[in-house]
């Protein structure tokens, strides 16, 4: 997966435009862009739009991303999540690699009430939103077969951090986000499971999404979320290998 386009939950209009954006995958956002009393409405539109999309011959990979464990929202979440068949979960603000477990457990308990096939629905984790799962990547590896990626995110964690920025003045991250990006690299490479760079939030900005997405590849990502389906094209082109290096790997070969 290149792209991984964020699509608020609860709007038929942005589900039905993210189908038609290019992006490898979609996240149906449950968590932050949704309302808590338009969460109801959200799970249900989302199980729709899932169960009407995942049998197409061409369609992008569909995730949800649910809310915290730490939250009562997620078991909701996950029953409705399920119900239509998604590829995946997503999962924010874990505190370790048990997290993930633990929602690997409950993710087999709604496969076997949905009657999808156990282990069908595979994890994303957002791995750097709480501090103390900086401090904990290694518990990432061999968390669960059903770990698809990990990836990472500054905003949330500078929440908690008490951080006035998160980028100096050219643009580079501050210190903290370069540890927190570096260790989700290194992680997921060790965990053998797809490392996701996280997103770039000036959507107008796209000299600086297209440095940023240069960056991401040459260092080790293999794909980057968005927030807008205009970043969508810029974030394939940056993941696909261009001629040359498929010559040169070939040659190798």
């Amino acid at each position: 997966m290149r792209s991984l386009l964020f699509v608020p939950g609860d709007s038929d209009k942005k589900l039905a435009k993210g189908l038609g954006s290019g992006a490898d995958a979609l996240i149906l956002d449950l968590e932050d862009s949704v309302a808590l009393e338009r969460k109801p409405a959200a799970r249900e539109m989302i199980r729709v739009f899932v169960a009407s999309h995942r049998d197409a011959a061409t369609r992008p990979r569909l995730y949800v991303r649910i809310n915290p464990l730490s939250t009562e929202l997620w078991q909701d979440d996950l029953a409705a999540a399920v119900a239509g068949g998604p590829d995946g979960v997503m999962l924010p603000k874990p505190r370790s690699g048990e997290d993930v477990h633990r929602l690997s457990v409950a993710l087999g308990h709604a496969e076997e009430m949905a009657g999808v096939r156990d282990g069908t629905t595979r994890i994303i984790a957002i791995a750097t939103e709480l501090p103390v799962s900086v401090l904990q990547m290694p518990s990432y590896i061999e968390a669960s077969t059903r770990l698809d990626g990990l990836t990472w995110g500054a905003e949330d964690l500078s929440a908690e951090l008490g951080s006035t920025a998160v980028r100096e003045a050219d643009g580079r991250y501050t210190s903290p986000y370069r540890l927190a990006r570096d260790l989700t690299l290194f992680t997921a490479v060790a965990a053998g499971v797809q490392p996701i760079d996280t997103v770039f939030v000036d959507f107008r900005d796209a000299a600086g999404l297209e440095r940023e997405c240069q960056a991401a590849a040459r260092d080790g990502f293999t794909g980057k979320m968005a927030i807008h389906p205009d970043q969508v094209a810029a974030i394939n082109a940056a993941f696909t290998p261009s001629a040359q290096e498929i010559a040169r790997a070939s040659e190798t070969v």
